[in-house]
């Protein structure tokens, strides 16, 4: 895989009717997928060296992104997924990588804006149950 440009990544949420909506001007996103492991170390492990249970961790992905919001659309879907607090279907599209499709929480939702410049937010979303991988590839 070669380098890509940031601008490539797409943050898309469910706008009823089983279509997307991208989420308007996101400038800067990540994405962590997370997985926590499980210590079965014990005496008879060989040479004391550190066990993990395979598969028994919980995995997660949070998703953070900052930008400007350029449709009221975008905006509403956003705002009500926060105030709702009800999971809604996102799809998260890393060119070359895949497609993450799945519930998430908006766990944070921030607005500033400058004197002499535009309104801008910053999202903060956490996975809330199976997430979906497709790879593009």
């Amino acid at each position: 895989m070669g380098a890509q440009r940031g601008k490539d990544i797409l943050l898309k949420i469910e706008a009823g009717g089983g279509g997307f909506t991208t989420v308007a001007g996101l400038r800067a996103r990540t994405i962590a997928l997370n997985a926590r492991t499980i210590d079965a170390t014990d005496g008879d492990s060989a040479g004391r060296w550190r066990e993990l249970l395979a598969g028994a961790g919980v995995r997660s992905i949070a998703v953070n992104g900052q930008g400007v919001f350029r449709d009221a659309a975008s905006d509403a879907l956003i705002r009500e997924a926060f105030f709702s607090q009800d999971a809604q279907v996102w799809r998260l599209i890393v060119p070359d990588f895949g497609q993450l499709q799945g519930p998430f929480l908006v766990a944070a939702l921030e607005y500033a804006g400058q004197h002499e410049g535009e309104a801008s937010f910053a999202i903060s979303l956490a996975s809330a149950g199976e997430i979906t991988f497709e790879s593009l590839g």
